[in-house]
């Protein structure tokens, strides 16, 4: 089990947050997992969740990792950027209300200037999902940010 709530891993708010706890963490993965329930930000009508959110929930896992390596070193959390996702693959059209969903993130490549690279599973009952997320987080992200904005300035 995790020492941090989830709120103190990602740079996420309120109802942004998707994933329930971190089940278990190491140097190159971690696990995570969350329940569906109804009235969330991306819930259809019947309370279930489109299965294009999986991308999201496996992007919060990947910052959720981040932020557990960030905690253990004794540094903020900081943002990131999810960058693109390559071989989606899906059984599934959405994700039942009430059904609990389990996500596995590897670390497979990650470079001195911020990018990773992760394959990504997701389960659940009746329910099988991967893909490959590519990332960025600048070693600097709050000067990076600024720099990016004062050059879009007139």
């Amino acid at each position: 089990m995790n020492q941090w709530p989830i709120a103190e891993l990602i740079p996420h708010a309120g109802n942004m947050i998707l994933i329930d706890q971190v089940l278990r963490f190491a140097d190159d993965d971690i696990e995570t997992q969350l329940t569906v329930r109804a009235g969330g930000l991306f819930n259809d009508a019947d309370g279930s969740l489109p299965a294009w959110v999986a991308i999201e929930l496996m992007a919060q896992s990947v910052a959720a990792y981040a932020g557990c390596q960030a905690r253990l070193r004794g540094e903020p959390v900081e943002l990131g950027f999810l960058l693109g996702t390559r071989k989606f693959q899906c059984n599934v059209e959405h994700f039942p209300l009430g059904s609990q969903l389990h996500i596995h993130a590897t670390r497979s490549l990650q470079d001195d200037n911020g990018m990773g690279v992760f394959e990504c599973h997701l389960s659940g009952p009746g329910i099988q999902v991967e893909a490959r997320l590519n990332v960025f987080r600048p070693p600097q992200v709050a000067s990076y940010l600024q720099e990016d904005f004062q050059e879009s300035q007139p």
